[in-house]
């Protein structure tokens, strides 16, 4: 396994750990109180930055466990990499087009800063997976 794909890997289970974690915290309150009196501000910052960290962290404790030959991209990586990336921001548009219409119709903050959340999180689940299954098909065809 590529030094890149050991990345997407630990890029993959971070989002959906932090992610899951954030509803963790946030559903319970979702079914307590009315959507204006969640706390979901400081749970999104703590599981983003938390994320972040823990990224970084998984790359090293990975690169640590199982080292890679080679550490630098080669041509298939950066093919691979540039179209899951071009896959997975098709949900940071889709994000961004359903605030707009939350914005309209005047709704709550909370669901306007959640949708943009489970954009970027869709965003990083679609791209990791459109990359991993291009390194399991052994990369694009050229046309």
């Amino acid at each position: 396994m590529s030094y890149e794909e050991k990345g997407v890997w630990s890029f993959l289970a971070v989002a959906v750990v932090g992610y899951g974690v954030y509803l963790w915290l946030v559903l319970p309150q979702l079914a307590a109180r009315s959507v204006a009196e969640i706390d979901y501000v400081s749970p999104m910052l703590w599981t983003i930055g938390g994320a972040i960290v823990a990224g970084i962290l998984a790359r090293i404790l990975v690169e640590i466990l199982s080292p890679s030959e080679q550490r630098g991209a080669d041509q298939r990586d950066r093919e691979i990499d540039r179209t899951g990336e071009r896959v997975g921001n098709s949900f940071i548009v889709i994000a961004a087009l359903a605030a707009l219409l939350l914005c309209w119709v005047e709704a709550d903050w909370f669901w306007i800063a959640n949708v943009i959340y489970l954009g970027f999180v869709l965003s990083a689940l679609l791209s990791s997976v459109t990359k991993l299954a291009a390194y399991r098909t052994g990369g694009f065809q050229s046309w």
